[in-house]
């Protein structure tokens, strides 16, 4: 099996990795950088708990070599807090009470901070339909539905740009 040298920023870090030619983003992001926030969930891209972003978009990292991600800007939920203060979204699922068991917090609070970056704004219907690739069996989303609007509603509040999510 061959091999590959790539860069990753992960996390705001940059990162050099030998890689074999089918070894996947997740199993990088777990097993070798240690940031177990991306879960695997069900392998083929279905469930949403191994999410991550790529720049300010989603993408299932159950589903994409590692070769592929060559160059890639990736965030983690790990990387979303800052200086040890959560990060306006994360705050806004502690504070409605949005986690359970837990083990799709981490995609769900990724999920909710891309939409934040594409829509400051959105209604209950935008948030539900930004939620249709990350499942939860615990929540029935309704308290993560209403931690999406508290973090919109503090941004608008404290006048934040989207770089504070």
């Amino acid at each position: 099996m061959s091999v590959h040298d790539i860069t990753l920023t992960v996390n705001g870090r940059k990162v050099r990795l030998t890689v074999k030619s089918n070894e996947l983003l997740l199993n990088v992001l777990r097993d070798r950088l240690l940031l177990t926030g991306a879960k695997y969930g069900c392998g083929i891209g279905e469930c949403g708990a191994c999410t991550v972003l790529h720049g300010r978009e989603c993408v299932l990292s159950c589903f994409i070599p590692a070769v592929c991600a060559d160059g890639w800007e990736i965030t983690t939920a790990e990387g979303l807090s800052k200086d040890g203060k959560l990060s306006v979204v994360q705050q806004a699922y502690v504070d409605k009470a949005a986690i359970q068991c837990g083990f799709c917090t981490p995609g769900m609070v990724i999920a909710s901070t891309a939409l934040l970056y594409e829509n400051p704004e959105p209604d209950e219907a935008e948030i539900k339909d930004y939620f249709r690739g990350n499942y939860c069996r615990c929540t029935g989303y309704a308290a993560m539905i209403e931690a999406v609007k508290v973090a919109a509603m503090r941004m608008k509040e404290r006048g934040c740009d989207d770089e504070e999510l």
